[in-house]
């Protein structure tokens, strides 16, 4: 930054030229303009009048200043005001998502449950009804084996008899059972 004996000193008109041009450093741009306006106003006002002018611009300057610092803090907050809710909600669907995961989680494990129960079940039916089929088959393959053994027993018996029986024994079998079927009718009385 270039000192004011700097720019305050003119030793020649080349100095003079050279000080000015472009200068793209704001802070001392600023400084420099307000020297210039002050030391304009102290030699043209001389007194009261630039002093006035000075006091009027500087309370300008101080209320735009304030208002612009007034206007940051109230913009601050409402941005923390803001930032505060956006927590809130933040928050709020955090616990919201956690409920949801665990509620899903829960819902999982019920059905999985529900599902394992109901396999079970289907499970059970299946095995009692092919335990049926089984005990059915074993009665029907019974009931063929018995009938098959009896028709057997039936042709071999008849056959044995035929073999066996001539006419005597033949009447005295339907004696027997001639006295057999009245025994049973007496008692029967």
């Amino acid at each position: 930054m270039r000192s004011i004996s700097n720019i305050a000193s003119f030793s020649s008109p080349w100095v003079l030229a050279a000080g000015f041009g472009s200068n793209t450093n704001i802070l001392e741009i600023n400084l420099i303009n307000l020297i210039l306006v002050l030391g304009i106003l102290f030699y043209f006002g001389k007194g009261v009048c630039a002093s006035r002018i000075l006091i009027n611009l500087l309370e300008n300057r101080k209320r735009t200043i304030l208002g612009t610092i007034s206007d940051a803090e109230e913009c601050y907050k409402e941005a923390t005001e803001r930032l505060k809710q956006a927590r809130t909600r933040l928050q709020q669907a955090k616990t919201k998502a956690d409920e949801i995961r665990v509620n899903g989680l829960m819902q999982m494990e019920k059905e999985k449950g529900d599902l394992i129960d109901a396999a079970n079940e289907d499970s059970k039916r299946l095995e009692d009804s092919k335990n049926f089929t089984i005990r059915f088959e074993e009665r029907r393959a019974i009931e063929q084996v018995r009938q098959q053994v009896s028709r057997l027993a039936s042709e071999r018996a008849l056959e044995s008899l035929n073999s066996r029986l001539d006419s005597e024994l033949h009447l005295r079998m339907i004696d027997y059972h001639i006295g057999l079927l009245r025994a049973i009718e007496n008692t029967a009385d």
